[in-house]
């Protein structure tokens, strides 16, 4: 989940240069404020739709799927609206769910495995979601440019490599962003200058369809828990005087 814990903080910055910064602001807000609404929901969801907390995960899995490939394509703020609310509907039930499950499943550890959940997943979504989505970015923004242009690549290639936790397999440049910064700016953009943003544009397109990805993999995780779920009469939340 750590991508996810983290993309909202791209939300602004990737919708900000797809479209301008004031639009990325409001599509931030309405992300966030989707989530706030239905969290409180979460219980009244399940009642009514008859879903079990796995089955919940499994059905905001597909949806989150969905989501982040729809804004992958958005070229109108219309359709970032209706794409990253799509999105955010899927996103909103993850955390929450996932720690009820914990408390449902293991209630004899109390509080702490609920923390340790939490705790893993701040820890992941600064030192792998933040830093992952970065790292696709300038990855896919450089393959762009080069792709389109190898010789503007090289002369906006950036002096050093960014590499996914630090592996040297993984190293990739991407776009000096000094030079980006000052094509963006341009209020008269040479066609140079376009190019380069374009290929930084597409970069964060494809970045939200790798991002796709990882809720279709949890999709099929959450498919086996509900299979296995399944195959031994239910999911139904343990009792500690029960197990007693």
């Amino acid at each position: 989940l750590s991508l996810h814990d983290a993309l909202p903080i791209w939300i602004q910055n990737i919708t900000g240069n797809l479209f301008t910064s004031e639009q990325g602001k409001y599509l931030f807000i309405w992300t966030s404020a989707i989530m706030f609404g239905l969290r409180f929901c979460a219980h009244w969801i399940e009642k009514t739709l008859k879903l079990s907390p796995i089955g919940l995960l499994l059905v905001c899995s597909i949806i989150a799927c969905v989501g982040l490939n729809l804004a992958s394509g958005m070229q109108t703020f219309g359709t970032a609206l209706v794409a990253l609310g799509i999105y955010a509907v899927g996103k909103t039930f993850f955390w929450p769910t996932m720690l009820a499950v914990v408390g449902d499943r293991y209630p004899q550890t109390g509080a702490v495995a609920m923390s340790i959940m939490g705790g893993i997943g701040m820890l992941s979504a600064g030192l792998i979601g933040g830093p992952g989505l970065g790292y696709c970015k300038d990855r896919f923004a450089g393959e762009e440019l080069n792709k389109a242009d190898a010789a503007l690549y090289a002369e906006y290639k950036a002096e050093k490599p960014s590499a996914f936790l630090n592996l040297k397999s993984t190293e990739a440049f991407g776009l000096d962003g000094k030079k980006l910064g000052e094509a963006k700016d341009a209020k008269e953009k040479t066609p140079k200058q376009q190019a380069v943003v374009t290929a930084d544009q597409k970069g964060d397109r494809a970045t939200l369809k790798a991002d796709s990805y990882i809720p279709a993999t949890m999709a099929v995780v959450y498919l086996l828990l509900l299979l296995y779920f399944k195959g031994i009469g239910g999911y139904k939340a343990v009792r500690i005087d029960e197990q007693a």
